[in-house]
């Protein structure tokens, strides 16, 4: 039999140092065809932060998991983290935010963690200054496309056939937002 997950509440908070480790299984655990451009991670593993893919640049949701959770339940666990950077260096694009990673749990999938993530990442991003925040998706990653669609980005450019990924060609979908109120 298995468990079903209740959430009872998520929150998103900037993601810390200690964070590591449950981060790095949450990642490769989330690894998928669908939006991977890397082949699946393979011991031993890189460290989830380094010099490019700082705490910082993190927010990680939490869930308040029910007592019918399985393992681990009825207390806090981490639901997802979305990753929001500078698409570059330059000051000409200093008010623009980039979404490079998002990832949900597979028990907390299709509770609203990705969402509740997308919603934080776009105030962080105002909080911070930026008027606008885009993304990258790969073409078939259809629930992705829906969801950042139904949170107000738009398809803005299409890259075909960027990638070469498990024996086809796959489109790279540059989709972005005004993050004016």
């Amino acid at each position: 039999m298995s468990a079903t997950t209740t959430l009872h509440s998520v929150s998103v908070r900037p993601a810390l140092p200690a964070d590591e480790e449950a981060l790095g299984e949450l990642d490769r655990a989330a690894w998928s065809t669908l939006h991977a451009v890397v082949p699946r991670p393979r011991p031993p593993y890189d460290p989830f932060f380094d010099e490019r893919h700082r705490p910082q640049d993190f927010l990680v949701a939490e869930a308040a998991t029910g007592a019918d959770s399985g393992p681990g339940s009825g207390g806090i666990r981490i639901a997802g983290y979305i990753r929001l950077v500078p698409p570059t260096p330059l000051a000409c694009n200093a008010h623009v935010r980039q979404i490079q990673g998002l990832a949900v749990a597979a028990w907390a999938r299709g509770a609203g963690v990705g969402r509740t993530l997308l919603r934080a990442a776009c105030a962080e991003a105002r909080r911070q200054g930026a008027n606008r925040i885009t993304l990258r998706v790969l073409g078939h990653n259809t629930p992705a496309r829906a969801l950042y669609a139904s949170e107000g980005f738009a398809v803005e450019g299409v890259l075909s056939g960027e990638f070469f990924l498990h024996g086809r060609y796959v489109d790279d979908v540059l989709m972005g937002r005004s993050l004016a109120p």
